[in-house]
């Protein structure tokens, strides 16, 4: 754990707007990449482009990718004050600021889950349609399950239950244990009672209200 943390505190150090440019640079590559080769393959597109009916959905595509920025830039205000409030609860002395760039260098991360399920539907699974794409989640609980026979209320809730989350969980401690420069145990007890209490009560919160 002490490796993990020695390798990540060079990119804590690293500019925060730098790092949020360059985060949102890969995810639009990436989702460039998802959309050309594996989206754009299904039987529902192929259809679509013989009706004449892309254009609607290139629009949407054209909007997805404008809004990387702004989905990051509020998942991160939102984490890092989640944070923030745990360790002034906790005495500990981390800036706003500097929670909101440990979540920022944390999500990278998620890279790497969203690079596995692009090769995964390019080399392992190329027959695929577009309710395959959105269910998979690699290394996630929903791939213990059918899509076709559980609930659908159920397939978010087993998506972000993955391995990579587990990560993410992490680098958020590495991340405020980096900042605040004091005991680890601290900085677990603040993730535990203020990102992942967060996420619990958001699953909790999205099975009840479900329809």
């Amino acid at each position: 754990m002490k490796r993990i943390q020695e390798d990540s505190s060079g990119f804590y150090d690293l500019n925060k707007w730098l790092y949020f440019l360059l985060l949102c640079l890969a995810t639009f590559a990436l989702l460039l990449i998802k959309k050309t080769f594996v989206e754009n393959e299904t039987m529902a597109f192929e259809i679509l482009e013989e009706r004449g009916q892309m254009g609607f959905f290139n629009m949407l595509s054209g909007l997805q990718y404008a809004s990387i920025p702004v989905v990051y830039a509020y998942k991160f205000t939102i984490t890092g004050f989640v944070l923030w409030v745990g360790c002034f609860l906790f005495g500990y002395k981390v800036t706003y600021g500097e929670a909101w760039h440990v979540a920022a260098v944390s999500e990278s991360i998620f890279l790497v889950a969203e690079l596995m399920k692009i090769s995964w539907f390019m080399f392992f699974a190329p027959e695929h349609t577009i309710y395959d794409i959105r269910a998979f989640y690699p290394l996630s609980l929903m791939n213990f399950f059918d899509r076709q026979t559980i609930d659908p209320q159920w397939i978010y809730p087993l998506k972000v239950l993955n391995v990579f989350e587990i990560i993410y969980w992490i680098l958020l401690i590495n991340g405020i244990d980096y900042k605040a420069q004091k005991k680890r145990s601290t900085a677990k007890l603040i993730v535990a009672c203020s990102y992942i209490l967060f996420f619990i009560i958001w699953l909790s919160y999205y099975l009840i209200i479900y329809k």
